[in-house]
């Protein structure tokens, strides 16, 4: 780190540093105390810039770094001279660094999980992307392909070196291919975006990885904001390209401060690291469920109603019932973050699972928060990103139902809903994981089917799942709303006549009064019956699990197919 990348100094007339001026707003902080803080402003929050060394050693556990010597030779392939030439102008940096290049590679391990870093350093002719880095970060990949351990990218860049012309830009495409490689081998890749990440390197390895963090205020983008305003005369947002903007926009996953690092990524790397050996659920199997509460002849639209409480438990509830350990992992990566569809990473059981669902909420700014649990587009292709990265990693998939349908709205019908639920429906029925669907609420029309195509699909004994709401039966074939409770009759909507169809597996008990009324005894009911049903399927084959799935959904409405 160079003392202009941070703040302007003050030193004793020995030349030692005492008090330093954030660059962000402009307090004095006592250099020590700033160091203790890992170079983060006490008074403004300003994450400062550290060097490669100093974020290997502050995310790695100490006795386990080794720095990787990897053979790589620097080149000047055009013969390069601006004001200097390019010869003198690494020398330079390596002098001014102590590096030997704009990139530092490391193996290690964090809260004993262990896995390969590859560590950008702006303050090395702008971490720029050369033939030399390019080479580094693609060995380092396949470093972590060789030992079968996760690969974290740390990136600070101003974009590909200029001073090696298009040798710089194939650099983008050496990096993008070696984490395909990675994909292939089911390996788990992590970005931490730091200030600043641009052009080159933001338009390749750094947003090609499973899951991408960003410090707070890091800048990442193809065309800096500068070249945008000269270029076009664009007049963009204050917090244009920040990590908070890029949030939003659904094309990043977390924002962590630096303090929550190490503890973020462990949580990571202890569901998404490779396993030695078969997974197993943990705990050992509890004697059969038997409803609190049956869910006896209840009038059907009574039970729609019921499925209907706003104080029933939400997939956020649930997850905090039911996970350890949970990261949930957001944005569709295209431009766009629906709160109307929650998912991450957890464990249950001691399991590594992707869990998923619809999100509504329990009260009036909650639900219009969330959508009232009607995704969009975006939610759908949330989704999609998270079950692919569960059959990557080769994690089960939990997707909770509830929703009273897909939202409707122009702006759906412009980013192509029925594109979206479709395109969800197709990967589940091919995912080569298990997976177990649950209606917990609400189960609407496609926009429920889209997170509904499980090998156990499970129902909450007063939940719903309907082809379309009984008001919208009523409306098109009575022609009249008020005779939805007929509807609601006709359609066969509650869980046991979908239970008698063969439309779902097993009903979960429910406690006295409903989920609403205890959702911790609501918990511990989905929780048995989710270990149930992993029980059942992780000891199946990739094969095994898609064939069953498909053959399931293969029934529904062939000759002689009669339900259960």
């Amino acid at each position: 780190m160079t003392a202009a990348a941070n703040a302007a100094r003050t030193t004793t007339t020995a030349g030692q540093v005492e008090w330093v001026s954030c660059r962000q707003c402009r307090s004095l902080v006592y250099d020590k105390r700033l160091s203790r803080s890992l170079r983060v402003c006490p008074d403004c929050g300003h994450h400062g810039r550290v060097d490669a060394h100093q974020r290997i050693t502050h995310l790695l556990d100490p006795g386990t770094v080794t720095i990787l010597d990897l053979p790589a030779h620097s080149a000047d392939p055009l013969e390069f001279t601006d004001s200097k030439p390019y010869p003198q102008r690494l020398a330079d940096s390596r002098r001014r660094t102590g590096l030997d290049e704009a990139v530092v590679c490391a193996s290690g391990s964090i809260e004993g999980h262990p896995l390969v870093v590859a560590v950008m350093d702006f303050d090395f002719l702008g971490g720029s992307l050369g033939g030399t880095v390019g080479e580094l970060i693609t060995q380092a990949g396949e470093t972590a392909l060789e030992r079968h351990v996760p690969l974290l990218i740390v990136t600070a860049s101003g974009g590909a070196r200029m001073q090696e012309g298009a040798v710089a830009l194939m650099q983008m495409a050496k990096t993008s291919a070696m984490l395909g490689q990675l994909d292939e081998a089911g390996l788990l890749t992590i970005t931490l975006v730091t200030d600043p990440t641009f052009g080159g390197v933001a338009a390749s390895f750094a947003t090609l990885t499973d899951v991408i963090i960003a410090e707070p205020g890091a800048r990442l983008g193809f065309a800096g904001r500068r070249v945008i305003e000269q270029t076009i005369k664009q007049t963009l947002p204050p917090d244009f390209q920040t990590a908070e903007f890029l949030l939003a926009n659904g094309l990043i996953d977390l924002i962590r401060p630096r303090q929550e690092l190490r503890a973020t990524l462990a949580r990571l790397l202890a569901i998404g690291s490779p396993t030695s050996g078969p997974v197993t659920v943990d705990e050992p199997a509890p004697p059969p469920a038997r409803p609190d509460e049956p869910a006896g002849d209840r009038d059907p639209w009574q039970v729609v109603q019921a499925a209907r409480d706003l104080n029933r438990p939400t997939t956020a509830d649930y997850l905090g019932l039911l996970l350890d350990d949970f990261e949930e992992l957001r944005g569709d990566r295209l431009g766009a973050q629906d709160p109307a569809i929650i998912g991450g990473l957890g464990r249950l059981a001691g399991v590594p699972v992707v869990v998923l669902g619809h999100q509504k909420g329990h009260t009036a700014a909650e639900l219009a928060a969330h959508n009232f649990g009607m995704p969009t587009p975006a939610g759908y292709r949330k989704s999609a990103r998270l079950m692919r990265l569960a059959d990557k990693l080769g994690l089960p998939v939990v997707s909770l139902i509830d929703t009273p349908g897909a939202y409707p709205g122009k702006e759906a019908e412009q980013h192509g809903q029925a594109i979206a639920i479709a395109e969800n429906i197709r990967l589940m029925a091919g995912l080569g994981v298990p997976v177990i669907s649950v209606v917990t609420g609400e189960g609407g029309s496609g926009g429920a089917l889209a997170l509904g195509v499980g090998n156990h699909v499970l129902i909450c004994a007063n939940a719903v799942y309907s082809v379309i709401s009984p008001e919208g039966c009523a409306a098109i074939l009575w022609n009249d709303p008020a005779a939805a409770p007929r509807a609601a009759k006709a359609l066969r909507l509650t869980a046991p006549e979908l239970r008698a169809l063969g439309i779902v597996d097993r009903i979960v008990p429910e406690p006295p009064g409903g989920t609403q009324a205890d959702h911790v005894a609501a918990g511990h009911h989905l929780r048995t019956e989710l270990l149930a049903s992993l029980r059942a399927l992780l000891p199946l084959t990739r094969a095994e699990l898609i064939a069953g799935r498909r053959a399931r959904f293969r029934a529904f409405g062939a000759p002689h197919h009669t339900g259960r």
